[in-house]
């Protein structure tokens, strides 16, 4: 699929140059401090060295003093307490910190809710509800979920049962009549930060908790690690507070994680062996109090990413609540000892096992039903259904969609009676919008602007395609349907060297909002030794062809298709990230390169 390359603008020479000097660092470097709106010394130094009291007063938001007195008021009357969450990644960490918070400060009489995908479907259920009357819980707290759950909240205030909600998507203009509800999206609240996690809202009520109970601080960081899994897995934008979250609570993971974190992590090539010779990894700083536990040996091979948790940690808990129950995630998290968290992340194992097969076949027959029609070819949009399609995998296989036919993607499939689905969209397309615009032929939906659920009944589903398809036809423009890549700067290899790539690794961690830098590098040639390798990427050793410079190790993924040309020595253009390879305990810069173009007239 051909991609476009876009170039950001370039920051103000004045500013690039004053920085340059006062820092002490290259143009190149200074100029992509300014891209991310860092200007000063001052803010350099807050960028390159987050501390954990530039966190925002947790009563900057919207009903927090409600939240608090109300728990506070539980805690003291030894009322029952459930903490309630969504199952997905983000939910299930928001209740295992919530959970274990109210254990650690005495409160006994807390258990914790995860609804069944299957049963009750997303967010705050009447199941749930009624759970919670019957099993004497007069205090639930909703944790990534409940912004919505007008009629849910009606019905618990009948049974004399108080919610408060802590969410992190849209509201509507409704809010529930809940006793307090902590969303720092709600147009009313002032909270300086806006994109916090679910998780990240339940941190904010324990920090606040805390504070009204004069508890130290540094008892939190324990559960920052909780926090950075969220942010990661939601794919929040890892900036402002959520980059000091994200900062530490990778910290904690590299030092010392969970037993049920290590215990995920030892399913992959991250950890190794205990008599290995590499020590453990090195941080600038080091979390007061680490998180409690005891210490067991856990040697990386590596420091530990966001991106680790994306693709390593967070499909495995989310796995639990795709096949069988997020309850198994939450035990997990709040495991004390290494011996339980093993048995049950052997478990949540074989749910991921289980989980990739079916994304497997399900990818495969949507694929086929694409191909197959040639409505669903010509259209701007894919929307296709199944009715014995897992519920489990539908999202995961709506962004496997969009790697190959690039627009905003809705995947359905049956559930309890109704046609039931998650959508997934492209770069500048809000598909929360374009499903509200469907919103009388739905019976519920919720999410974000690239993300988002919804339910409508059987006989509504032709509407809905051809009225969701007329929406996003009239939103998209031209550019939009062409996978973008954005381009921080042009540079030479010459400028690559390793006080530059030291620097280049501060800005992490990367992700949205601060993702890692996109160089683009025209005129470079292979040194004749390239080769493919796996099934079809480019192992290459990059040089320019009229520019002294030092060769660079370079590996492109699925990009062999360019491998006749490039293996001629003639020259091309090559945008990439910049990365640290080991390779027998040696250290050495690698080009990770994202795309290649070669020019027009050769092409």
């Amino acid at each position: 699929m051909q991609k476009r390359w876009v170039l950001k603008e370039r920051g103000n020479p004045e500013k690039v140059a004053a920085l340059s000097a006062e820092l002490g660092i290259g143009p190149v470097l200074a100029e992509l401090l300014v891209q991310r709106d860092v200007n000063t010394f001052e803010e350099a130094k807050d960028f390159f060295r987050p501390t954990l009291d530039q966190l925002h007063d947790p009563f900057l938001m919207k009903d927090m003093d409600k939240a608090v007195e109300r728990v506070l008021i539980a805690i003291d009357n030894k009322e029952k307490i459930l903490v309630y969450g969504d199952y997905d990644v983000d939910g299930t960490t928001a209740v295992s910190l919530v959970y274990t918070f109210l254990r650690e400060i005495g409160h006994d009489a807390v258990d914790y809710y995860i609804p069944d995908r299957y049963s009750e479907g997303y967010g705050i259920s009447f199941k749930g509800v009624d759970f919670a009357h019957e099993e004497g819980f007069s205090l639930v707290i909703a944790l990534d979920c409940g912004i919505k759950a007008i009629e849910k909240i009606k019905k618990a205030n009948e049974y004399g049962v108080d919610f408060i909600i802590c969410d992190h998507h849209r509201p509507d203009d409704q809010l529930p009549e809940a006793v307090a509800v902590l969303d720092a999206k709600r147009p009313d609240c002032n909270y300086p930060f806006k994109e916090l996690s679910g998780c990240g809202v339940g941190f904010k009520l324990i920090q606040a908790i805390a504070s009204s109970k004069n508890i130290p601080f540094t008892i939190l960081n324990k559960y920052l690690d909780l926090v950075v899994v969220s942010i990661a897995s939601d794919i929040v934008p890892i900036t402002g507070e959520n980059r000091i979250l994200a900062y530490f609570g990778l910290q904690l993971i590299n030092q010392n994680p969970r037993p049920g974190f290590e215990a995920i992590l030892r399913y992959s090539n991250i950890i190794r062996k205990p008599e290995g010779t590499y020590i453990s990894v090195p941080t600038p700083q080091t979390i007061p109090n680490g998180n409690g536990f005891d210490d067991f040996p856990c040697i990386f091979n590596r420091e530990l990413t966001i991106s680790d948790m994306v693709f390593l940690v967070g499909p495995r808990i989310n796995a639990a609540g795709r096949i069988e129950s997020g309850r198994n995630s939450v035990k997990l998290l709040v495991c004390a000892t290494h011996e339980e968290a093993d048995t049950i992340a052997q478990q949540i194992n074989d749910f991921n096992t289980t989980r990739r097969d079916l994304d497997a076949i399900t990818t495969d027959m949507a694929m086929d039903a694409i191909k197959s029609d040639a409505r669903l070819r010509d259209a701007c949009s894919t929307v296709v259904y199944h009715q014995d399609w897992h519920k489990g995998v539908i999202g995961i296989v709506a962004s496997r969609l969009i790697e190959t036919y690039y627009r905003p993607t809705i995947v359905l499939t049956q559930s309890n009676g109704l046609v039931t689905g998650s959508a997934r969209s492209i770069k500048d397309f809000d598909i929360y919008d374009a499903i509200d615009e469907c919103s009388e032929l739905l019976e519920h939906f919720g999410g974000h602007k690239y993300a988002a659920g919804l339910s409508m009944k059987p006989e509504n589903l032709e509407a809905f395609i051809e009225k969701f398809e007329g929406v996003v036809k009239k939103g998209l423009t031209e550019d939009m349907l062409s996978p973008e890549v954005e381009i921080d700067l042009k540079i030479n290899l010459n400028e690559i060297g390793p006080r530059f790539y030291k620097v280049l690794k501060q800005f992490a961690p990367f992700g949205p909002g601060n993702m890692s830098p996109v160089f683009q590098t025209d005129g470079v040639i292979d040194n004749g030794y390239g080769r493919i390798v796996g099934k079809n990427h480019l192992k290459l050793t990059i040089g320019h062809h009229e520019i002294a410079s030092a060769p660079f190790a370079a590996i492109a993924f699925q990009q062999g298709d360019h491998f006749n040309y490039i293996s001629q020595g003639k020259p091309f253009s090559i945008c990439y990230h910049i990365e640290e390879n080991e390779w027998n305990n040696q250290k050495s810069i690698q080009l990770n390169i994202k795309d290649i173009k070669i020019p027009v007239k050769e092409g």
